[in-house]
């Protein structure tokens, strides 16, 4: 699988596979992105194995956008 297009909303980052899969991950997964202008995020190259944001030094790969787990924040009772 390759990646067709990748944008963003106010709180998450989207990508689109050339065989039509569609995954959204939160921003605040990715601080370099969660941190950056829109300008900035806004500013990446599509590679055949992921996403690079040449200014922020930030890679993301296709594969991590499907496997990618972050620590689950619970409420202290």
């Amino acid at each position: 699988m390759k990646i067709k297009k990748v944008w963003f909303d106010g709180e998450n980052i989207f990508i689109q596979t050339y065989v039509g899969h569609i995954i959204g991950n939160p921003l605040k997964w990715f601080p370099p992105l969660l941190n950056a202008t829109a300008e900035q995020r806004n500013s990446f190259e599509i590679g055949q194995y992921g996403v690079h944001w040449e200014e922020l030094d930030e890679d993301l790969s296709l594969e991590g956008f499907f496997t990618y787990k972050t620590e689950l924040d619970y409420a202290k009772i």
